[in-house]
């Protein structure tokens, strides 16, 4: 059986185009603030974050710091999701959870767990891709790209690999 080539949805043009822009919607809702924090799940998630963070620093006046979230996107629970930089104080902080692909949300809502008992100013999200199917109330408030798929397709975000930099439907 002949596996189907997986369709090219956004090139690398486009994909920085659209990380350009979301800095710019970060940065015009947020341009009173004198931090951001930009907590990036680990994978393409983390990568879009460190993106983002290069864009902000070029755009916005203000300073900006990143982590990464760890978990295992693969699992149906997560009993805690550990940030790589305890160091960071993100108290009274505008905080910004990233990952490449919204979908269920899922994972982002796992991800909002480190946040939730620190009195934080703002807690945000931005997706490069939301997939427009909601299972738990999560919804981004900064999207690269809305894309409508069947519940068999799947979104393949590669942003690592500078070779194949793209958004994939398979």
């Amino acid at each position: 059986m002949k596996t189907a080539q997986p369709t090219l949805i956004l090139n690398a043009e486009q994909i920085r185009q659209k990380i350009r822009r979301i800095a710019f919607q970060i940065y015009e809702n947020n341009f009173e603030e004198t931090a951001l924090l930009l907590a990036g799940i680990t994978g393409e998630g983390f990568v879009l974050a460190k993106a983002l963070a290069n864009e902000l620093q070029r755009i916005a006046p203000f300073a900006v710091e990143i982590m990464q979230l760890n978990l295992d996107k693969t699992q149906p629970s997560q009993p805690t999701v550990e940030p790589d930089r305890a160091d960071l104080d993100y108290t009274n902080k505008v905080v910004i959870v990233i990952d490449d692909v919204l979908y269920t949300g899922r994972t982002l809502a796992f991800s909002l767990q480190p946040f939730l008992n620190v009195p934080v100013r703002k807690l945000q999200v931005a997706v490069l891709i939301d997939r427009n199917y909601p299972r738990y109330p999560v919804a981004a408030d900064y999207k690269g790209y809305e894309l409508s798929t069947t519940l068999t397709d799947h979104v393949d975000v590669v942003l690592s690999d500078e070779q194949t930099l793209g958004v994939y439907l398979r």
